[in-house]
């Protein structure tokens, strides 16, 4: 049976390596897990961006950051766009033109003046980054059912350069499971699959569903039986811990500065992890509940169900937290699950892939012409366990600031991965010999060979793509042969010379 029906769950800031189906031996995550065994697992799916907004957006669009243009989140916005041109094409409204209901529970954050209402999703309206505890359908949740309301204590930070006190990191929630974000937005998603399967039952009306939970992103603020959920003791602290930035940019240093790593003891690192882990568990569970749902209204069979985050986190990695200007796999690798009722299961795919394709899979599945989707390209040839031979051996993301402005572009192969820092010092990483990326050799001699070479293809990939990018590239690296005047002049004698050999040549 070909599906008609979308689930498509999402978290946030979520690293690859918390669930079981991706190695983890500590982290309880059934539900997730399952997911991977009945469907397939892509081992390299990767973030266009690792950012919320710039990365919500090109999931609507399936185009990447640069085309779209909505590249800095609004609370740290730098004076870029912060919405969507109107007319610009969604596969929202794709959808809803092809007769889906379509319903969004959970964070948006994929613009700021237009909701989610606005490119017709249904759902109650939760902007902004964290969970919004003073949202008034949350508040009214809580009140129907006699629940308390949002309280904290134990909080974890650190303390800033300036002395003043760090981003706030975890919390103990005084609440209990029933009463917290992650569980009110699996009943809602809940209730819209139960209105939406009468609706399906009454006229044949497909949906697409879309539960966007707000976790784990920093602050982990998580109920007792959670946040403690797991020993720190048990903590395998992340080897790139011990990173010194020598031979890197110093704007990571800056960075490990603003979230205070170094002003908290190890312990506290391992609580966060623990922490962490725990917030993974939770957001399990609740999808287990969506899942049991799916089942009991007898939608499994035709139902495409997918699994990803908008990026990852750091959580103590590279002696940071959150994301920002460094293109380590921590935040740009993240898990990426998709099953489709009738295409092989357990299967593992190591294909580069991208949260930008999830966009034309999803139009596929619906039956809708993807070609808007520019920079996306369906999954499904790879879900029905297809050999592609045709498909990109190589990953391209990019970057743009988040709180200030600060231009990057990675290419990711099978070995290497080269991120070119215009202002800095550019980066090559050995991912066979050096997974954790703490050993910069982009200026070793005997890389200098992979260095042009990775150099020729990011620039020719962001020619093709039309990313002006390349204009940086085209001066200051070796590129190969250049077919165009780098200087845009038109003025001196090299161009002259250049069209007067092509006047003689013709």
């Amino acid at each position: 049976m070909s599906p008609s029906n979308i689930l498509f769950l999402m978290t946030d800031q979520h690293r690859a390596d918390t669930l079981g189906a991706y190695g983890n031996r500590h982290v309880a995550t059934p539900v997730l897990d399952e997911l991977a065994r009945t469907g397939t697992r892509f081992d390299r799916w990767y973030t266009p961006t690792a950012i919320c907004t710039p990365a919500r957006a090109s999931l609507l669009t399936g185009q990447a950051p640069f085309r779209h243009r909505v590249l800095a989140n609004h609370e740290r916005n730098v004076g870029y766009l912060e919405d969507l041109e109107p007319g610009a094409f969604t596969f929202v409204e794709a959808l809803r033109a092809k007769g889906y209901n379509t319903g969004l529970v959970g964070k948006w954050h994929a613009g700021t003046q237009r909701s989610a209402a606005d490119f017709g999703f249904d759902g109650p309206d939760l902007p902004g980054w964290h969970n919004p505890v003073e949202n008034e359908d949350y508040v009214g949740y809580l009140r129907d059912r006699g629940l308390p309301e949002y309280r904290i204590s134990d909080r974890i930070r650190g303390t800033l350069p300036n002395g003043g006190p760090g981003n706030l990191l975890a919390a103990r929630l005084h609440q209990p499971v029933e009463a917290t974000f992650e569980h009110y937005l699996a009943t809602r998603t809940i209730e819209m699959l139960e209105r939406y399967a009468a609706d399906s039952s009454n006229d044949g009306k497909p949906f697409f569903v879309q539960l966007n939970f707000f976790g784990p992103h920093l602050p982990y603020i998580l109920p007792d039986e959670y946040f403690d959920l797991y020993d720190p003791q048990d903590v395998e602290l992340p080897k790139s811990m011990s990173e010194t930035f020598a031979g890197k940019p110093p704007v990571q240093r800056n960075y490990s500065e603003h979230w205070t790593f170094d002003t908290m003891p190890i312990e506290v690192s391992r609580k966060l992890i623990a922490v962490y882990w725990g917030y993974v568990a939770l957001i399990d569970m609740e999808i287990g509940r969506v899942m049991a749902a799916l089942a009991d209204l007898g939608l499994t069979d035709n139902t495409a169900v997918f699994f990803t985050s908008d990026h990852g986190e750091f959580t103590g990695s590279h002696r940071l937290h959150d994301k920002g200007p460094a293109m380590y796999e921590d935040i740009y690798r993240t898990a990426g699950i998709v099953r489709v009722p009738g295409s092989p299961s357990g299967q593992v795919r190591r294909e580069f892939v991208s949260l930008l394709d999830a966009t034309a899979t999803i139009l596929e599945i619906a039956g809708v012409d993807s070609e808007a989707a520019v920079d996306s390209r369906s999954l499904l040839p790879l879900v029905a366990g297809e050999h592609v031979p045709a498909w990109p051996r190589e990953v391209l993301c990019e970057f743009h600031g988040h709180h200030f402005p600060y231009p990057q572009r990675m290419l990711r192969d099978e070995q290497y991965k080269l991120v070119v820092n215009p202002d800095s010092i550019n980066e090559l990483y050995d991912l066979d010999n050096d997974p954790d990326e703490l050993i910069n050799i982009y200026a070793h001699p005997e890389m200098q060979g992979v260095v042009r070479d990775m150099m020729a293809r990011l620039y020719r990939a962001l020619r093709a793509r039309g990313d002006n990018f390349y204009h940086w590239m085209t001066t200051m690296y070796d590129v190969g042969e250049v077919d165009y005047d780098p200087t845009q002049s038109g003025l001196d004698e090299t161009t002259y010379r250049r069209e007067a050999n092509a006047e003689t040549t013709t």
